[in-house]
């Protein structure tokens, strides 16, 4: 993939880490995990913990959903409800506002208020956010901020610019109706945030735990003003660390040595490490908390005011359920740089491109890590596999009162490749009395058969491709209807005729680990580090083909350093040449079991009597985690996630005890 580069600054330009090009870390290296001790189940504790989640959903849709404990929701709600001219103009273009018992999109606009400015300055960040309540996810799409669209406020057509352009001429209503014409997805709320002052809230949290994929640094000390190398000043060294609101900001602004698909990421792993940490308030931080955020963030919906506090309070228990692992980030492919006369350097997409990326947006597999990790391991993972549609018999009632619409949802499953049993009069039947509450049923009703093996999570699948669907355990009374399929699906008022599309499975071929044995790229650079901590280091025998330690100019092969408190740390960082470009991947090391980073993960597996954690990323397995020695060790992809699921594994499993390691 290609994009911009600036003036010949590029990840391309050089492999360092100063200024010059360079690409983030590494995703399958062995770590040592820890298990945490079980939460705390007080009402108290509960309360916080809704709080958290609240405060994670606002992060998430960059403050979408704002408040704190519901004592807070008065105050906060009004605070974050429209008050400008456009954004309450933007808010007319909305759809209408929706709970978690509906899928919902908002646009997050950041942006980047400078003292003194006036007018609209351009959008830092745009990116949708997506909820969908069956199965439970959240999806974000990023868009760069020099990608070449067409630029539309309402009523005028302004012609080819860069995205973030739409907010300077005309503000929010500029950016969403451009970004309605762009992927034409209704918006259900819109969302604005002064990132510059959202430093606050990260300081008001105590700082954010990052994990930093390599070292980032410039000073202005020796530019001029108006030099092109004068930009803004950044001083992180590699490794999981804690970023106060300044050096967050730095680290999820920074592309002047990659690009905008780079600081996408970076901003995407800062949402994540905001909801890793947000667990961590305790509940009298809340209003000082609330206070930052409010005061730098907007929230509306159709209509003008912010969402209703039972929506709020609605979506913090949601969140609070959500399955660890289902927010999916969406990669946005086919990606090329160019330049214009009038623009200067852009980002050109392809439309074939976009619409995959718009479909994955919408329709998230999240049987996707469990299918990866599948593949990756050669054995299945997930007690609930879905059979395929060839292997799922589905018996179709109408429950809804609408004549013919059984038939359409047969004709739906049927094109898909599930195997339709009928009544014995073989045709679609009319669900039985009692069925739903009302006489008809408002949303579809897909029943699981207890009698048929693996019928629970084929359900599900079903569900998804209903949109608004309840998955419940068959009814004796029903049986008689079922002509022994797995699956009954009660039609309901919300189907309309036609299915979902079912989600695209990006799940990564069979493929050998792409790695090459080379102990002695790091075991000299551990021995001497061996005396400084307390935990036995182990040498990364196994490096990522094409990778070698990070040794360019202010870079940091090895790095040690105190991590929280008296608990110490070790970072390797590694060089990756992928495609002529260079990226990053990771070895941490430490003796500190609490990294709320480890909580994240999807699921544990033993591998060959070795404890390992997965952290996925849908089908790309982000970071794994070794828990051996009393200590924990893991290994993070680049921040593209551009090494294999296979070739991760193969560095986890590569981890060996230093004094193990002779050549």
């Amino acid at each position: 993939m290609r994009t911009t580069l600036k003036r010949g600054i590029g990840r391309g330009a050089t492999v360092n880490g100063n200024g010059r090009a360079i690409l983030p870390p590494g995703p399958y290296t062995p770590v040592r995990v820890y298990r945490m001790p079980p939460p705390q189940r007080g009402g108290l504790r509960v309360a916080g913990k809704i709080v958290s989640w609240l405060l994670a959903v606002v992060v998430l849709f960059a403050g979408a959903i704002a408040g704190g404990a519901y004592l807070f929701f008065h105050h906060s709600v009004a605070a974050v409800a429209p008050h400008t001219k456009a954004d309450k103009k933007a808010t007319e273009q909305l759809a209408g506002a929706v709970d978690p018992s509906k899928p919902a999109v908002a646009l997050v606009i950041g942006y980047d208020r400078r003292y003194g400015e006036t007018g609209h300055s351009r959008s830092d960040t745009i990116m949708l956010v997506r909820t969908q309540p069956n199965p439970p996810a959240i999806s974000i799409l990023s868009f760069p901020r020099d990608l070449a669209v067409d630029i539309t406020c309402p009523g005028q057509d302004l012609g080819a610019n860069k995205i973030n352009a739409a907010y300077a001429f005309c503000g929010s209503p500029g950016s969403m109706s451009t970004i309605r014409a762009l992927t034409g997805l209704p918006i259900n709320y819109l969302v604005t945030v002064n990132f510059r002052g959202f430093t606050q809230v990260v300081d008001k949290l105590g700082g954010i735990w990052i994990d930093v994929d390599r070292r980032y640094y410039h000073s202005n000390d020796n530019t001029s003003p108006g030099s092109i190398d004068r930009y803004s000043e950044i001083n992180l060294f590699p490794g999981y660390q804690k970023l106060n609101g300044a050096q967050a900001l730095a680290f999820v602004r920074y592309r002047h040595t990659d690009d905008d698909i780079y600081r996408n990421a970076r901003q995407q792993l800062f949402l994540k490490a905001v909801r890793q940490q947000i667990g961590k308030a305790s509940i009298t931080d809340m209003p000082r908390i609330l206070h930052a955020i409010v005061s730098n963030l907007v929230v509306g919906r159709k209509g003008g005011g912010a969402p209703s506090e039972d929506t709020i309070f609605n979506y913090a228990q949601w969140l609070y359920g959500l399955p660890k692992g289902n927010i999916f980030q969406v990669k946005l492919t086919g990606l090329t740089n160019g330049y214009s006369d009038s623009l200067g350097s852009v980002v050109n997409y392809d439309s074939t491109a976009m619409a995959a990326a718009i479909r994955d947006f919408q329709h998230p597999d999240v049987a996707a890590p469990e299918k990866a990790a599948s593949v990756a391991l050669h054995k299945n993972i997930g007690k609930d596999k879905a059979p395929s549609p060839p292997q799922t018999t589905v018996s179709v009632l109408n429950a809804n009162g609408v004549a013919g619409s059984a038939g359409l949802a047969v004709d739906g499953l049927d094109k898909i490749g599930y195997r339709i049993l009928f009544p014995q009069n073989d045709t679609p039947a009319d669900a039985p009395p009692g069925t739903c509450p009302r006489v008809h049923c408002f949303y579809t009703k897909v029943f699981w058969n207890p009698a048929k093996k693996h019928s629970k999570p084929a359900a599900r699948r079903i569900a998804a491709l209903f949109g608004q669907a309840d998955v419940v355990q068959l009814p004796k009374e029903m049986k008689p209807l079922t002509n022994g399929s797995m699956v009954i699906v009660a039609v309901g008022t919300t189907f309309h005729g036609s299915l979902a599309p079912a989600p695209v499975d990006h799940t990564p071929p069979k493929q050998p680990p792409s790695v090459v044995f080379d102990a002695s790229a790091t075991r000299g650079l551990l021995t001497k580090a061996q005396h400084k901590v307390p935990f036995k280091l182990e040498v990364p025998t196994l490096l990522a083909t094409g990778s070698a330690p990070d040794t360019g100019t202010d870079a940091m092969p090895i790095r040690t350093y105190k991590i929280d408190g008296d608990n110490r740390a070790v970072r390797l960082t590694f060089t990756y040449q992928s495609g002529g470009y260079t990226e990053y991947w990771g070895v941490e090391e430490t003796d500190w079991d609490g990294a709320p980073v480890l909580n994240d993960g999807n699921f544990d597996n033993k591998i060959k009597g070795r404890q390992y954690r997965f952290f996925w990323n849908g089908p790309d397995l982000h970071m794994i985690a070794l828990y051996e020695n009393g200590a924990t060790y893991w290994v993070t992809n680049t921040l593209l996630d551009s090494l294999s699921p296979q070739t991760m594994i193969a560095i986890a499993k590569g981890l060996k005890p230093l004094g193990a390691v002779k050549k």
